[in-house]
């Protein structure tokens, strides 16, 4: 999930979305943990944005599609739609 949107939670809460596996998921999370969301936040949720760092694309600028998660650097990584450049949240090159 993008940093500006987890502004406001706890280094646990923050590590609590990491793992969920979905937008249902963090949605029940935000329930459980009494957290209550900015609409910016329930956009990025809804639109399936809850992985991604970056609004455009590092390379030709298209736009990212949901990316993933990579267990072995256990960092999240964007992915475009236009050019299919994989990217961390880092900003780092996912090289497969």
């Amino acid at each position: 999930m993008r940093k500006e949107l987890l502004k406001g939670l706890t280094e646990e809460q923050i590590k609590k979305v990491h793992e969920c596996k979905n937008s249902d998921e963090i949605l029940a999370l935000a329930k459980e943990e009494g957290i209550q969301l900015t609409d910016e936040q329930l956009s990025a949720i809804s639109g399936g944005a809850c992985l991604l760092n970056s609004e455009k694309c590092a390379q030709c600028g298209g736009k990212p599609g949901a990316g993933g998660y990579d267990k072995k650097k256990k960092m999240y990584y964007n992915w475009c739609r236009s050019c299919s450049y994989k990217w961390y949240e880092d900003g780092t090159p996912k090289l497969d």
